[in-house]
């Protein structure tokens, strides 16, 4: 959880719009964020700038391939430095899975290139399956650059799958071939371009997060409710306490488990170095051991984190499952 153009025209459903969203926002910031994975990440980027670009299948224009743990690293890590990769987690005995898995692999078709389908059969790669945290099936999730950026659960209508495809490709910095991807109503995306945030994702892109932080918070400032602009000036001020909380945070916290203030800051460093359900679990234990003040600034750190990584994410719903049996 890197520059690319947010889909900025009719927003979509919300859950496709939600997952879409935290595709644009990660695109924009990964490598910056995601500070634990930079030499795997970076190593990675080698293999894929040398490595064959994608084909289409022997179908003559299927990009879809089957993926194991095996092949994971070159066909889903390294290809995705190429080109977005769509994993479609799925299983034989899974209905759902039946009715969404042909429509992503015609979607892969039409769009010729644009990006990969990796499907992954979970019953017999039940390591992978653990390891990308697959909470239940048919699961979608999208990995730009080296880097899981948003995800859906379910077998969504097709018109969802479409739209998320669209901000998914245009986070990378591509774009579907015309007429592949289309609203609810058939009628094309426009993909209206905001200069504001192409300002703050130029910004992003060459490096200098003070001038991302201003332009964001500038859009913030006159739309509190903008999506795009809220969390990505979100996700660059975590990056800002993960490096003012220095190498120790972790150590200090691990020293003073029930320190709410300490717990804060190594989950801020935990959640940058994409340790997700150890964040949560560490601000978790302190809202179990305190009470008052301690608690409520654990909580509200816990809640923090949840909008950024998305409410919609696997791992908040259970994290926040265990909140609420924390709390009462």
């Amino acid at each position: 959880m890197e520059a690319m153009q947010p889909n900025r025209g009719s927003a979509p459903p919300r859950t496709a719009a939600a997952a879409a969203q935290q595709a644009q926002v990660a695109a924009s910031l990964a490598g910056a964020v995601d500070l634990g994975a930079i030499r795997a990440r970076a190593e990675a980027a080698e293999r894929a700038a040398a490595a064959p670009p994608p084909v289409p299948g022997a179908g003559g224009g299927s990009y879809v391939v089957d993926v194991t743990e095996s092949t994971f690293q070159a066909e889903v890590i390294d290809r995705s430095f190429q080109v977005p990769v769509i994993l479609d987690l799925w299983a034989d005995w899974c209905q759902p899975c039946k009715q969404l898995s042909p429509v992503l692999e015609r979607l892969a078709a039409e769009g010729n290139g644009a990006w990969i389908l990796a499907k992954i059969d979970i019953d017999s790669n039940q390591r992978l399956a653990e390891g990308l945290q697959v909470q239940s099936i048919p699961a979608v999730k999208a990995v730009l650059q080296g880097a899981l950026a948003a995800e859906f659960n379910g077998a969504l209508p097709e018109a969802e799958v479409r739209k998320f495809l669209t901000a998914v490709v245009e986070a990378a910095g591509g774009k579907l071939p015309p007429g592949s991807a289309t609203d609810e109503d058939g009628v094309a995306d426009t993909g209206q371009d905001d200069p504001r945030l192409d300002a703050a994702e130029d910004a992003v892109a060459r490096g200098d997060l003070d001038a991302a932080e201003a332009a964001y918070a500038e859009i913030v400032a006159t739309e509190p409710d903008h999506p795009i602009a809220g969390l990505a000036l979100a996700q660059i001020q975590l990056l800002r306490r993960a490096q003012a909380a220095g190498p120790d945070a972790v150590a200090s916290a691990d020293a003073d488990p029930r320190n709410a203030e300490s717990a804060r800051a190594a989950a801020d460093v935990e959640l940058a170095q994409g340790q997700v359900d150890q964040a949560f679990e560490r601000l978790l234990s302190v809202i179990r051991s305190t009470s008052d003040g301690d608690r409520d600034v654990a909580r509200e750190a816990l809640l923090e984190l949840f909008a950024l990584v998305g409410h919609e994410d696997p791992r908040v719903v259970v994290a926040r499952k265990k909140l609420t049996t924390a709390l009462f």
